[in-house]
Formats: C-alpha cells, sequence, structure tokens
C-alpha cells in the first residue's frame, strides 16, 4: 500500500525506471529537475510520465505503475529544430488503456509538431509556423459554460501567435495513423523515405491567430467560446477568447474569429491553384525541355492569419508576466510575473479578482479538495462524491520557500502549507476522462508532486485537516 504522509501519498518511485530518466539528464548531478529545458508532462490518470530533454533531444515515456519504459531520440533534421514542448493527447474520447489510448505530442523551436506512440512509433509531423513553440496545451471542453459544442482542443502557442486543433479532427487522424503503424504497412514505408518529407502526412486543420498587437507573448491560452460582436450576431464565424502573458503588457485579451465556412473554401483554392501551378511547370519542361535540376524540399508555406481583435491589456512596468494557469471550465486564469505576484484573472468579465505577492519563480495549477469531510473517510475509495463535495482552489508552488501552499477560490483562505524538498515540480494530467453517467464517481482535478531527485511522485490528498 502506498505511504501516506500528512497531506501527500506516495503513487511511485519512479527509480526503477530510470534508464528512460538519465537520459534526460536524472541522476547527474543534485536538482537536475531545476533545468528549464528539461520537460515534463503526466499522462491522464498519472498512468505515465513524459520526460523530455532539449538540450540531448531525447524523449523518455517512463510508466507509473513499473515497468520498462521507451527512449525516443526523435529524428529531427538541422531545420526541424529541439524539443520545446510536450503533452499527451486521448486517441480517444474515453482514454482507453495502452497504447491504443494515448498520444504524446512533441513541439520543437523550429515550429514543427511531432506525434508518438507509446511504443515510440511516429504517427504524424507537420510545421505549424515558423517560430519556437513555447506550448503545448490539450484542453477538454466539456464543462465549460461558455461552449456550445463541448469540442476537446489542442492548443500551440508561439511567441505573438497561438494556434488551435479541434480535438475531434486531431483523434480521427491519430487513430487512423496508428491503425497503419500497427498493421506495419505504413510503418515500412516510411523507413523506407527521407525523415524530412512530411508529404505522406495528411495535414490537420488548424486555425492561427496573431496575437501581438500589445505585447509578444510568452504564455498564452483560449479559454473558451465567447458572444459575437453586437453587428456580427449573423455571422457564420465563431469566436474564441484568448488571454496572453508578456514582457511590454502583463496580460492581453485578444477575440479570436473562426470562420468555418472559409477553411472549406481555401482548402479548395488551394488545391486548384496547387494543380494549376504544377501542370504549367510540367507544360513548361516538355515545351522548352530543360533540364531538370535538384530541387530542395522547402518547408511548408504557414497557414494565413484569421481575424484578431484586440480587447485589452494591462501594462505595469517593470513586471512581466511569465506564466498563465486556467481553471477546468476556463473561467478563472492564475498569472505569475517578475516581480513575484500571482493575479487571480476572472477570464469573462476581464477584470483582477485576487492578488498575492512574495512568489518569486512560482508555479501555480488548480485543484479540487474535499471539504467538510471526515478524515477518518480519507482511506476510502470515494465512489459517492459527487462535483459538489469538492471546492475548487488553487495550489501555489513557491520553490524558494519550500512550500505549497492551496488557497479556496475565489476569496477564500488558505488551507493547506505543505512542505517540499527542492528540485521538484508540480504536475497535472491535462485530461481526466471524467464520466458522464449519473452513476460514476467524479473525478476531481488532482496535483502531483515528483521529486527529481528521489524519483517520488506523490498525490496531494483531497482531504483537508
Amino acid at each position: 500500500m502506498a505511504r501516506r504522509g500528512h497531506h501527500l501519498t506516495e503513487v511511485a518511485l519512479l527509480a526503477s525506471a530510470s534508464g528512460c530518466l538519465a537520459a534526460a539528464g536524472a541522476g547527474e548531478r543534485e536538482g537536475w529537475l531545476d533545468d528549464p529545458a528539461v520537460l515534463l508532462s503526466l499522462g491522464p490518470r498519472a498512468r505515465d510520465l513524459a520526460v523530455a530533454s532539449a538540450a540531448r533531444s531525447v524523449l523518455g515515456i517512463v510508466p507509473v505503475a513499473g515497468g520498462g519504459g521507451v527512449t525516443v531520440k526523435p529524428a529531427l533534421g538541422p531545420d526541424d529544430g529541439r524539443i520545446s514542448a510536450v503533452e499527451w493527447v486521448p486517441l480517444d474520447a474515453e482514454g482507453a488503456q495502452g497504447e491504443e489510448g494515448m498520444a504524446l505530442v512533441v513541439g520543437t523551436d523550429a515550429g514543427w509538431l511531432l506525434f508518438y506512440s507509446l511504443a515510440g512509433d511516429l504517427l504524424h509531423k507537420q510545421s505549424i509556423y515558423p517560430a519556437k513553440i513555447l506550448k503545448l496545451n490539450f484542453s477538454e471542453r466539456k464543462e465549460n459554460a461558455w461552449e456550445d459544442s463541448g469540442s476537446d482542443e489542442l492548443s500551440v502557442v508561439f511567441p505573438g501567435v497561438i494556434a488551435r486543433c479541434d480535438g475531434a479532427d486531431l483523434q480521427i487522424m491519430l487513430q487512423k495513423s496508428f491503425q497503419e503503424v500497427k498493421s506495419r504497412m505504413w510503418k515500412d514505408k516510411f523507413e523506407q523515405e527521407d525523415d524530412e518529407d512530411t508529404s505522406s502526412f495528411e495535414k490537420i486543420p488548424l486555425q492561427i491567430w496573431n496575437v501581438s498587437k500589445f505585447s509578444s507573448c510568452v504564455d498564452a491560452a483560449i479559454v473558451g467560446l465567447m458572444p459575437p460582436p453586437l453587428l456580427e450576431l449573423q455571422s457564420s464565424q465563431r469566436h474564441y477568447c484568448a488571454i496572453t502573458v508578456g514582457e511590454d503588457a502583463v496580460v492581453s485579451a485578444y477575440r479570436l474569429s473562426e470562420d468555418r465556412s472559409r477553411s472549406l473554401v481555401g482548402a479548395i483554392l488551394s488545391r486548384g491553384v496547387a494543380a494549376t501551378f504544377s501542370t504549367i511547370s510540367s507544360l513548361s519542361k516538355i515545351l522548352w525541355r530543360s533540364e531538370p535540376s535538384p530541387t530542395k524540399k522547402s518547408r511548408p508555406k504557414p497557414q494565413a492569419f484569421a481575424k484578431t481583435s484586440p480587447l485589452t491589456c494591462l501594462k505595469d512596468s517593470p513586471r512581466k508576466g511569465e506564466r498563465l494557469t486556467l481553471s477546468p471550465s476556463g473561467t478563472l486564469a492564475a498569472i505569475t510575473d517578475s516581480l513575484g505576484r500571482i493575479l487571480l484573472l476572472d477570464t469573462r468579465a476581464l477584470v483582477a479578482v485576487r492578488l498575492w505577492k512574495g512568489y518569486r519563480d512560482a508555479s501555480c495549477l488548480f485543484v479540487e479538495m474535499l471539504r467538510n469531510k471526515d478524515k477518518s473517510s480519507s482511506s476510502s475509495m470515494h465512489l459517492d462524491y459527487t462535483k459538489s463535495d469538492y471546492c475548487l482552489c488553487l495550489a501555489i508552488h513557491a520553490p524558494r520557500k519550500g512550500i505549497i501552499e492551496v488557497w479556496q477560490m475565489r476569496t477564500g483562505p488558505r488551507l493547506l502549507t505543505i512542505p517540499c524538498p527542492k528540485g521538484s515540480r508540480i504536475l497535472q494530467p491535462s485530461t481526466r476522462f471524467s464520466s458522464s453517467s449519473a452513476f460514476s464517481s467524479y473525478t476531481p482535478l488532482e496535483v502531483y508532486l515528483f521529486n527529481g531527485d528521489s524519483g517520488q511522485l506523490s498525490v496531494l490528498n483531497r482531504h483537508i485537516g
């Protein structure tokens, strides 16, 4: 049985999987996890931990329950860049067990996305935008009151640019690629081709927006759908609200417009123009009998920006925004800055509702805690708990203080103060796969603590007290 502390419960000791961790630099020095070039991402239900090293260009997939992990060295050419972001993506809406349930997406500092299966097979590769990918975030939208369709999404953040891939489109493409790889038909073909050739991959439909009106962002998030402008109530466009943080503007807000009809027309036109150009080029070679010249494979041209409308911004020099974290519904955002402050933003009203000071280099994650529950029930399977039994809180990891604090939202008190060792990070699965059945227990939002030096992965207890 897992060891239980006062506020943390040990989930696993990952030292047995040191092969995958060592490939990313684990064990070489104390505090190796403090290196910003080391990237971590916790899989759904905390079944797997992905660890990547930008300096070593290596990716490790570590099963939390034990067993052999997988070490992947992505085939990145000189123009593909180095690993800069990593995130888990479900292959289906229910998050099936094993390799068929999840995929891992890797972003590079040259703007490429690479999708891998849990076995380390490359499923897809696509150029999104020629800039460093700062962050990848897969979001479930089933609980967002702003959404009209409950569409999941993968957002890709660049300096001053944000892209969105619809979760349904992404899962259809990945499932098809996974089945091809599983049957070995497509894999054998891929191994005979040039690693830089991406023509055999289908393109993931996406929308991309320029969000650099106020400042070139260092972090950003799409918080959900928002109402259209008054003069566009009958428009076919959908409008998203995006929040960005950056150096010149601590926080900015934008309306992102997506025209669902334009994407189909644009695809038809682009294919028609490409076919016409190819035909003309072939005819010219026949007429002038020119000698074929070796052509260098060029990078695909980035997609044109969709319409962006700036809404508001907060400028407070020399204060600079650093990180942004969204609540499960997307209605709250916790923003850290260079002066050690944490701003709690209402993303619907676009107003600040709370401010903490004295938290330099802090990181934040939202968590759901059981309220008014007896401590004696902490060892139960909590099968009868519903969403109303939990309260939304914010977990603040202050590494300079060596503590984790838990504050009740929105204006509640500090509930917990938990000491944590140096060289640790707080993590959170990007998806929970909450059951839609009324007879199933609610899956709360949890926060995990990973100690890089000891390899210990622990979960924050849901019970307060």
